[in-house]
């Protein structure tokens, strides 16, 4: 299998549909919504309980707090309210993220938290706008 280059785990991993997926939305978030690299980090474990998640790209403000998580799917995967439901597990578990993103690599869907849930977006956020300023 061809390989190709994570600079958020500093590792050549498998070029599956789902590696492809996310490497570029690492792409899009450092050069387009200018989120600093150190602030990414891509296959985060986690636990709440005894259940074990894995983030795709997680995504910290600048005190080291879980600010976002973008769920990766292949492209011919469906974006559907199980995804959201995936991102919102992690959400319980990292202790109340600002930004969930969902995307295929042909749909991004980006929530924000609004009172007690979340709210869809009409755009991808830059890194200041995710912080809150």
């Amino acid at each position: 299998m061809e390989l190709i280059y994570d600079k958020l785990r500093h590792a050549r991993v498998s070029a599956t549909p789902e590696e492809l997926v996310r490497q570029w939305f690492i792409s899009v978030l450092e050069k387009q919504c200018r989120v600093p690299v150190e602030r990414m980090r891509s296959e985060v474990s986690f636990k709440l309980g005894e259940k074990s998640f894995r983030a795709d790209i997680l995504i910290w403000d600048r005190q080291g707090t879980p600010l976002a998580v973008v769920e990766c799917k292949r492209p011919e995967v469906n974006l559907s309210p199980a995804v959201l439901e995936q991102a919102r597990c992690y959400d319980l578990a990292l202790g109340g993220l600002k930004w969930l993103i969902l995307t295929n690599g042909k749909s991004t869907f980006v929530f924000r938290r609004e009172d007690l849930g979340f709210k869809i977006q009409t755009e991808l956020p830059d890194y200041e706008k995710m912080l809150g300023k």
